[in-house]
């Protein structure tokens, strides 16, 4: 039997990418996206194409309202998302965002069975967010190790990151060798209701700088240029 495991996919070109390799490596993938209140709502419907689209074997999408808390502009429609890189961390950081979505991922990884979870996490081209680096996925999985019944009974639950260390162009080579279909992603933080990507925020010039650099056309459709 194909081990399984939880995919954490919120319709990106990372995630994407991590899906497909989650595949590749024999995985049968149950996918995971959250609907919580993102300003870029948008992207559930991409993840949910993108599922389809990676024939995954199920697909959940939870309603978190996030937006109830704010305090990130992709959460806070007073707080403008920067169009031009910041220093520290960015307003665009949600706060605890991959802690509450690893946490709903681990439980469904209880019940179904899975062995791994995947997240396409990266600490290179990424926008300064604390839990996106290896340190903090190190202690997620002490945390799994500790806190589950599979992990007290030695039935071991794996946090998988593959892309950490990757370069976005590296990133979507690899992606592009896996077949993914990157004109169904989407990377930006504001897209419209259409799709649309604003070609500005800061996940834009990362995801336009990574294409360029591997060579590739990007095939997002942006609403600037």
């Amino acid at each position: 039997m194909r081990p399984v495991a939880v995919m954490l996919l919120s319709g990106g070109l990372d995630s994407a990418t991590c899906l497909a390799i989650a595949s590749e490596r024999g995985f049968h993938c149950h996918a995971l996206s959250f609907d919580y209140g993102q300003r870029a709502a948008v992207e559930v419907e991409v993840a949910r194409r993108q599922a389809r689209k990676q024939r995954v074997a199920d697909h959940r999408v939870l309603k978190l309202p996030l937006g109830q808390f704010g305090g990130s502009a992709l959460t806070d429609g007073g707080i403008s998302v920067p169009e031009s890189p910041t220093e520290g961390i960015p307003v665009t950081y949600v706060p605890a965002r991959n802690t509450i979505f690893l946490a709903h991922a681990l439980a469904w990884a209880e019940v179904i069975g899975a062995g791994a979870i995947f997240i396409g996490v990266n600490a290179l081209d990424y926008s300064g967010y604390p839990d996106c680096r290896p340190e903090y996925i190190e202690a997620f999985q002490q945390l799994v190790d500790i806190a589950t019944k599979a992990g007290v009974e030695g039935s071991k639950i794996t946090l998988e990151a593959p892309l950490m260390h990757m370069s976005k162009a590296e990133i979507i080579r690899a992606g592009m060798e896996l077949g993914v279909d990157y004109a169904e992603t989407l990377s930006c933080y504001q897209a419209d209701t259409q799709g649309l990507a604003c070609g500005q925020c800061d996940s834009c010039r990362l995801r336009r700088q990574g294409f360029a650099a591997a060579g590739i056309t990007d095939p997002a459709r942006y609403r600037s240029t």
